[in-house]
This record gives C-alpha cells, structure tokens and sequence, in this order.
C-alpha cells in the first residue's frame, strides 16, 4: 500500500480511511475476518474487500453507512497516531509553497515527531526527490521507520536518530530545502548552512514569539536573506443570501426623457410662433387694444413637470407595477421563491466570515541563503 499511488480496489492489508462523518474517520488496516466498529454498527473487513476504494458500505445491522477511502497525506495527518504535537495542513501547504519544493528536491526535516509533515513533504519531492529526517527520540526514529516503509515511502524517505542541534546533520550532500520543528531551532540553524545549496530555503515552526526573536537573530548573523515570519490561521465563511438595492442611472428611463424633451422643443416652437408681446411675460394684444393672457407656457411647465415626476415615480419604483410599488413603499422585501433579481434589488449568493477564527498553532519563519553569504 502506497501513499504516493492510487489503486481502485481494497485488497487485504490496505491501509484505508473509514469516513463515519465530517468530524470522524479512522484509519484501518484491512483483514480479512476482522471487524471495525462504527457509530452506526460493525463493519465486515470481509463486506469491504474487493470493492472501490469510495465506495458505500452498510454496516452489519443496517443502521446506518460508511465510506471507505483511499488514503492520502492530507487523510493520515488527521488520522494519525499522535506522538508528538503535530502540523496541519494550513501549515503544511505554506511550507511546501515557500520552500519551492518540486518533484525532484532534496529536502532535510529536523523533528519527525508523528510523520505528518514527512508525509506531505515526500509525496511532494516524489519520485525523484529525497527527504532525510532526523528525530531526537530514538523510539519516535524507529516506529516513523516502520510506518514510513508500510505506507510504501521507504525509497523517498530516510530516517536517521540524531540530535542535530549538537551534532549537525552529518550529510555529504547539499540539499534544496531545510524545515526545523525543534524547540530551540536557532541552535541548528548554522549546521543547516553548512548542507543549504546556495540560494536554498529554510524555514523554521515556533509555537512562541521568543523562539522566533532568537532565530530571526541568528538567520541575520550567519548571512541568510529574505528574512520572513508569518502565522496561518484558518478561517471559514458561511454562504447567505443577501439582497443589494439596484442604482439607478437613468437608462431605463431614457424614451421618458426623450418624449420630454421632444414636448418642451414644441413648446419652445410655440413661443416663436406668437405674436408680438406687449405686456408682460404671458400677454398679448388681441386686435381690439385689449389684452389677452397667454397660458400655453404655463400649461407647458405644469405638462413638464408631471411628466419628470412620473420618470421620478418609475425611476425609484422601477418599471414594476402598481402592486409592486405599494410593496415597496410599505418596506416589504420577502419574495416568494429565489429569483437572482426582484424589483428594486439584485439577491446575490455572499460568502461571510464566522465571527470566530481558530486560534494560534504556530509562526513560521523563512529565509535564503543566497551566493557569497558569509
């Protein structure tokens, strides 16, 4: 069984994640004759083999299903057995992006711990690339060997007891990138430079700031660059629908304005077409010496200014019916349905963020050490 592969059917043997839920799932080893038990009732190893890995199983008692999925580095990091603090794959999937790693890199990590890190990175470098990691804890190094070689990584990655803060890392090969998961990184970082190819990546992970002070220091006085410490924190968002008001700019009221114009140029024509005025604005002669009010330019404003009110009317309502601007006016807002656009506003699918952000794992802090770095 391969981490690095994907088969399609479950053969005795297979390390396989059984997914009860969104918040469980275990990793099982399958036999033949052996049972899992679930939430839902027993599970067969007998009922799941032969079958695709995905596929849906019911449990013994029919109460209820489970899926059995192929394993990957992202799975086993939240399946597996915990010996040390762990990285998860908002740290995991920084790290890799920073550190530039490539099919073909040679990697060194310092703190195995409980492989997840080591599983994400040698799927990584796969094929062609190579991870030596070091662990402290000679009874960690040798039960990371074991599992390392039964998830079928035993070519791509070497594992080796030492503690490389007094004794180095003991290579004679340059590598690409170097990560340190240690308590006192700042004590390693100097024999990192000595194995580091010039313009390779470090990156060291501290749960304090004060690990962080010591080691951006010491990154400084052995000559590395592009100095850099972040924190990833994982943050969800909700999806909601939310109704935005529509803006009007006047181009579904266009032929309103047209007509008006039109009616006001006819009244201007008008106004030329008149005869002489004698007396004040609005007066005339009528041939007998007396004078004629002329109400044709009031008539016109008062036509003018019903016909802009009515655009305003229908500017602000939209071009809805009676019905729909009385619902509007009243402050009404529920639609029957799920329309993309009522009258008035547009309805649009948002992603907002939970008020809650989970909480601090940890900093990172990344440098390179460039050519003639002293």
């Amino acid at each position: 069984m391969s981490l690095l592969g994907y088969k399609k059917h479950i053969e005795e043997g297979d390390l396989a994640i059984v997914f009860i839920g969104h918040e469980t799932m275990v990793a099982v080893t399958i036999k033949r004759g052996e049972i899992t038990q679930t939430k839902y009732g027993a599970l067969r190893h007998n009922d799941v083999l032969g079958k695709e890995y995905g596929s849906k199983i019911s449990t013994v008692n029919q109460r209820g299903y489970i899926y059995v999925l192929h394993p990957s580095p992202e799975l086993w990091t939240v399946n597996l057995p915990h010996r040390t603090q762990i990285l998860y794959f908002t740290d995991i999937s920084m790290v890799t992006m920073q550190l530039e790693l490539k099919p073909g890199s040679i990697v060194v990590e310092s703190g195995t711990g409980s492989g997840s890190m080591s599983h994400a990175l040698a799927r990584t470098i796969a094929p062609n690339g190579h991870l030596y990691t070091f662990e402290f804890h000679e009874q960690r190094a040798q039960l990371a060997r074991a599992e390392f070689k039964k998830h079928g990584l035993g070519e791509v990655v070497t594992v080796e007891h030492r503690d490389v803060c007094q004794n180095g890392f003991g290579l004679e090969v340059k590598v690409d990138a170097v990560f340190l998961d240690l308590p006192s990184p700042h004590l390693a970082v100097e024999h990192a430079k000595k194995i580091l190819k010039s313009g390779g990546r470090i990156c060291t992970f501290s749960p304090c700031i004060e690990q962080v002070q010591c080691t951006c220091q010491t990154f400084h006085s052995q000559g590395f660059s592009d100095v850099v410490t972040m924190e990833c924190l994982l943050r969800n968002y909700d999806t909601r629908s939310l109704a935005f008001p529509v803006p009007n700019l006047g181009f579904e009221d266009a032929e309103i304005v047209e007509s008006t114009k039109s009616e006001q140029s006819d009244v201007n024509n008008s106004h030329k077409a008149q005869e002489p005025i004698v007396g004040g604005g609005g007066s005339k002669e009528d041939g007998k010496g007396n004078l004629k009010m002329d109400c044709t330019e009031s008539s016109s404003k008062e036509t003018v200014s019903k016909n802009q009110s009515e655009a305003a009317s229908k500017s602000s309502l939209g071009e809805g019916s009676a019905s729909d601007a009385k619902r509007f006016k009243n402050g009404e807002r529920k639609w029957k349905g799920k329309p993309k656009s009522v009258q008035g506003q547009n309805v649009v699918r948002c992603a907002v963020p939970n008020k809650e952000t989970s909480g601090h794992t940890g900093y990172l802090t990344f440098a390179t050490l460039f050519f003639g770095s002293s």
